[in-house]
């Protein structure tokens, strides 16, 4: 989706209530900015998330920073932060880890809290980790084929058959 004062991308989707009407803004990082940084006569509703909004991007890395930012990876999933960004979604329980600094101001203001206090699947409840070494297993496995390293692909192989075995996974 292109920003709605320029042609680049648009990374901010910004719902003011005014009036009692929502308003969709689409709008790229510098526009946000410029959009958040200036005052308004009246506050809507939504001052407050726009408010923190407005304090992050005033805080917020430079753009060496960001791109560097972009580039850091789960060492899992591999999943990267500009991954992230576009699609809103991480891909292991472990990126909560490897992205925790980021991503907790993101899960308080939406949440109200960083820690989970609700229930959990039972049948998962202990295999999350086994599911977890899958995804890692894979992935070095797909790794060492593109490096033309058979044997080592074929040890890991063997290892996620016993992994998928004893956890009854297909």
């Amino acid at each position: 989706m292109k920003c709605q004062q320029c042609d680049r991308q648009a990374t901010f989707h910004i719902t003011e209530l005014t009036g009692g009407k929502p308003q969709e803004l689409h709008l790229c990082e510098e526009c946000a900015r410029v959009y958040l940084t200036q005052p308004n006569e009246e506050a809507p509703s939504g001052a407050a998330f726009v408010g923190a909004l407005a304090q992050h991007l005033a805080v917020s890395q430079t753009a060496e920073e960001l791109a560097r930012l972009d580039r850091t990876a789960c060492p899992v999933c591999g999943v990267t932060f500009y991954d992230f960004r576009n699609q809103g979604r991480l891909g292991c329980p472990h990126d909560y880890v490897g992205f925790s600094k980021e991503l907790e101001p993101l899960i308080l203001n939406i949440h109200g809290e960083t820690e989970h206090c609700g229930k959990r699947p039972k049948r998962y409840d202990q295999g999350t980790d086994r599911l977890t070494d899958l995804i890692r297993l894979r992935r070095e496995m797909q790794e060492a084929v593109d490096a033309e390293q058979y044997e080592r692909a074929s040890e890991i192989r063997d290892e996620i058959k016993a992994i998928q075995q004893s956890a009854g996974l297909p």
